[in-house]
C-alpha cells in the first residue's frame, strides 16, 4: 500500500470526527477578544505600530502562545485514539503494512490539520478585521501577501512542536496524561523565548517567530530576532528524534 493511499485512508477516518469543528471553534474564539477590543489598537500607535498591524499581530500572538498548540495537543490525541478505540490499532497492524509507515501517515495528517487550522485562523482574521473596520471606521484589513508571509513561517516553525506532541500521544497510552503533559509544556514558552536556549524548546518556536515579527513592525519595541543557527539544526534534530521515537513505539503495546 502506497504512502499516499495510507494518508487518504487516514483522512477518511477523521471525516466524521469532531476534529475539524474543534479547529474551527478555536479559530473563531481566538478572534472574539480582538474584535471586542479593536479600539485598543489605536493606543499602540505610541509604540510605533499601526492599528492594523497591531490587530493582526496580537491575534496571532494569542494563537501561537496557547490556542494553536492546545488545539494540536487535543487533535493529536484524538488521532491516535481513533486507532485504539474498538481495537482498530490491532486490526491495522495485522495488515501487511509497516508500523513506521502508519505512524508517518498519521503524522502527515496532523501536519495537514495544522495547516488547515492556520488557514482557518487567517480566514477568520479577515472576517474579524472587516467587522472591526466597520465598527471603528478604520481599515484593519491587511494585504493577503503580508498575511501569508507571516503565517507561512509560523507553520514551518510548528513542525518540531507537532512532532513532539505526536511522540507524546504515541508513547503515552492514557489520553488524560498525554493531554496534560502536552498542555503543561505550552505554558513555559512565554518564559523560554526570553532565554538564550529558546531554540531547544520546540513549543516556543511559533510564539518566538510571531514576537520577532512584532518587534520588527514596532519602531519603539525591541524583541529578539530569529537566528537560523543554531535554531534550524536544533529544530531538525528534535523533529527527527521525535519521529524516530514515534515510529519505534507506534502500536508497540498492541503487538504484545
Amino acid at each position: 500500500m502506497s504512502f499516499a493511499l495510507l494518508v487518504s485512508i487516514e483522512f477518511k477516518k477523521i471525516k466524521h470526527s469532531k476534529i475539524l469543528p474543534i479547529l474551527l471553534a478555536a479559530a473563531v474564539i481566538l478572534w472574539v477578544p480582538s474584535l471586542l477590543n479593536s479600539h485598543l489598537n489605536f493606543e499602540m500607535q505610541a509604540e510605533g505600530i499601526s492599528p492594523e498591524h497591531n490587530f493582526f499581530i496580537q491575534g496571532f500572538m494569542g494563537m501561537c502562545w496557547f490556542m494553536f498548540p492546545a488545539s494540536m495537543v487535543v487533535v493529536t490525541v484524538l488521532l491516535i485514539q481513533t486507532e485504539r478505540a474498538n481495537r482498530g490499532m490491532l486490526k491495522m497492524l495485522s495488515l501487511p503494512i509497516s508500523a513506521v509507515k502508519l505512524s508517518l501517515a498519521k503524522f502527515a495528517v496532523l501536519l495537514a490539520l495544522a495547516a488547515i487550522q492556520i488557514l482557518m485562523t487567517g480566514g477568520i482574521y479577515y472576517l474579524s478585521a472587516a467587522a472591526a473596520s466597520e465598527a471603528e471606521h478604520y481599515s484593519f484589513v491587511l494585504p493577503p501577501l503580508f498575511v501569508f508571509k507571516n503565517i507561512g513561517p509560523l507553520y514551518a516553525a510548528a513542525i518540531p512542536m507537532l512532532a513532539f506532541f505526536w511522540m507524546l500521544a504515541v508513547c503515552i497510552r492514557a489520553p488524560i496524561f498525554s493531554i496534560g503533559i502536552g498542555l503543561s509544556s505550552i505554558v513555559p514558552s512565554v518564559l523560554v523565548i526570553n532565554t538564550k536556549a529558546w531554540f531547544a524548546y520546540p513549543m516556543s518556536y511559533p510564539f518566538f517567530v510571531i514576537t520577532s515579527e512584532y518587534g520588527r513592525l514596532t519602531a519603539n519595541l525591541d524583541t529578539a530576532q530569529v537566528e537560523l543557527v543554531p535554531w534550524i539544526p536544533a529544530a531538525a534534530a528534535i523533529t527527527i528524534l521525535c519521529l524516530v521515537a514515534s515510529c519505534l513505539f507506534f502500536g508497540q503495546a498492541e503487538r504484545r
